[in-house]
């Protein structure tokens, strides 16, 4: 058993798992010797990807989600150097960018590239002090654009790379800057968005106006767990123990769910909605409250305000159905549907559960409108299976469609499942997976 292999084990990651990332490391090790200039020792992260069991669009508005990490995500080894130059190996696309650390750096929108070199200008903008370059390689094993936040991972994955090579962790302005990993998390979020974060102000983005649900499930998960976090303050409400006898099983619907063109205008009107309620909320009421979820908590009388609020709005651009649809699925998901589903998980009561997701995917179709068909006939045909119950997640636009199943037929249910959607969806068996996951261990730094 390598070194690799063990880390990721003791930090609950499955055999089968922990070992396939374990080779995968030690290729990107023996690339990373390669290509590097200098001779310090390497440093090593498994960043996973995330799974949003509920709390679909709740987090940048203030409300709660119901998260995990799965046992896919980055591998990534880095190294540094003497210069300020950053190279990154992406070895599955065997694909590879140069830049500089630098804070006037302007990244290529639509490239892959922007990720990395949003996450180098942050820092170098927000820690002025930072010189030093890295080499890096990396690899991933989540399917491409299919809503377990590709995209968080990878900035999280090159934001930990350098503050390792600079040494950032151990300054005295890293430490009072985040005293605590959802803190982390929260600046990460930002620097994704380019909005501000505590003193740092903000800067451009990676062009998606989000929240910080994926960051927390990457970095504070812990395998065997499901986390409940509220939002606009991230705060951990409770922890519900994955029961031993259920697996997820994960169906990629190959329709990807990409943060860019048309499907970045399609995820940013969903996020510009819950804006705009809040805006007209505070523009009827004088008061200051910095989200939906923090003015439906404002006064006992506060929702049906609100919905006059919105009914009385007349703007082309924002329809007050639309508006009032928005609403009604915040408001469900964040203060029924998350808690409730926690709570019947936490008891044993599986076909309560059931009830709240279908609730859930119900609310995404009619009033979030974030649904397509492949991701509504997956989580239909693993209804009629026989999964406990089952729901789209991420983003939405496309993506994928994770399934509660007993752990002893899951093998058998993703076959089947997989069979049916290919029957159904020809076009779209190429680029579709179906995997089996249980709730993974968050980052992992190699010691």
């Amino acid at each position: 058993m390598t070194q690799f292999d063990a880390q990721l084990r003791a930090a609950g990651m499955s055999a089968a798992e922990s070992a396939t990332k374990a080779t995968l490391l030690e290729k990107l090790d023996r690339e990373l010797h390669l290509m590097k200039e200098a001779t310090s020792a390497n440093t090593a992260f498994f960043v996973p990807g995330r799974l949003e069991f509920l709390g679909k669009h709740t987090d940048y508005a203030g409300g709660r989600s119901l998260l995990c990490a799965i046992e896919r995500g980055f591998c990534l080894v880095a190294a540094p150097r003497a210069d300020a130059q950053i190279r990154i190996l992406d070895l599955g696309r065997a694909s590879s960018v140069n830049f500089a650390l630098n804070a006037d750096l302007e990244p290529r929108a639509g490239h892959w590239s922007n990720f990395p070199m949003t996450v180098a200008a942050r820092l170098a903008h927000d820690f002025p002090g930072i010189r030093t370059g890295a080499d890096i390689t990396f690899a991933s094993d989540i399917p491409r654009a299919s809503g377990m936040s590709t995209s968080s991972a990878l900035i999280v994955a090159i934001f930990f790379a350098l503050v390792q090579v600079n040494s950032l962790w151990q300054t005295e302005a890293y430490h009072r800057a985040f005293p605590a990993r959802e803190d982390l998390a929260g600046y990460i979020a930002a620097i994704e968005s380019g909005g501000g974060f505590g003193a740092f102000s903000g800067t451009r983005g990676v062009g998606t106006h989000g929240g910080s649900e994926d960051h927390v499930a990457i970095l504070c998960s812990h395998a065997g767990f499901l986390q409940q976090y509220s939002f606009c303050p991230i705060r951990l409400e409770r922890e519900i123990r994955w029961p031993e006898d259920r697996a997820l099983v994960i169906g990629v619907s190959g329709v990807k769910a990409d943060k860019t063109g048309d499907a970045r205008e399609a995820y940013n009107r969903a996020s510009g909605d819950a804006r705009r309620i809040l805006e007209l909320w505070r523009n009827a009421t004088g008061r200051d409250d910095d989200s939906v979820g923090a003015a439906l908590a404002a006064e006992p009388h506060a929702l049906q305000q609100l919905r006059q609020i919105l009914r009385d709005s007349r703007e082309a651009e924002y329809p007050a159905d639309v508006l009032l649809g928005r609403l009604q699925q915040f408001r469900e998901e964040s203060n029924e549907i998350v808690p409730g589903a926690a709570d019947a998980l936490a008891r044993g009561d599986i076909e309560r559960l059931g009830a709240l997701v279908d609730r859930s995917q119900f609310l995404a179709e009619t009033c979030l409108a974030n649904q397509v068909p492949e991701t509504v006939a997956l989580v239909r045909s693993a209804r009629q299976l026989g999964a406990a119950a089952a729901s789209a997640f991420g983003a939405g636009f496309g993506g994928s469609v994770w399934a509660l199943v007993e752990a002893g037929r899951a093998e058998e249910f993703r076959q089947t499942w997989s069979a049916q959607y290919h029957q159904r969806f020809p076009a779209r068996a190429e680029d579709s997976r179906f995997f089996t996951s249980c709730p993974g261990p968050g980052l992992v730094q190699f010691t």
